[in-house]
């Protein structure tokens, strides 16, 4: 069974809006798809301390190009 969804109304930029309009468009999904994706990486990234996992295996990534840089910038 679905979870149960509620309405609510809020405002945003309208920029925003627009790009997030045109995300929906390009990708074929519904504005509230997005947003449901959205809200749920913001309570994910709030909630558990720690960077999400695609976040740390891009900076992995970047590691050996970008090391001697990381390490500078954290002194």
């Amino acid at each position: 069974m679905p979870e149960a969804r509620e309405k609510f109304a809020t405002q945003v930029e309208s920029e925003l809006l627009s790009g997030l309009r045109e995300l929906a468009r390009q990708e074929g999904r519904q504005i509230q798809a997005l947003v449901d994706e959205a809200l749920a990486d913001l309570l994910e990234k709030h909630h558990s301390g720690r960077p999400r996992p695609h976040v740390m295996r891009a900076y992995q990534a970047s590691h050996p190009r970008f090391g001697p840089l990381y390490k500078k910038l954290a002194q």
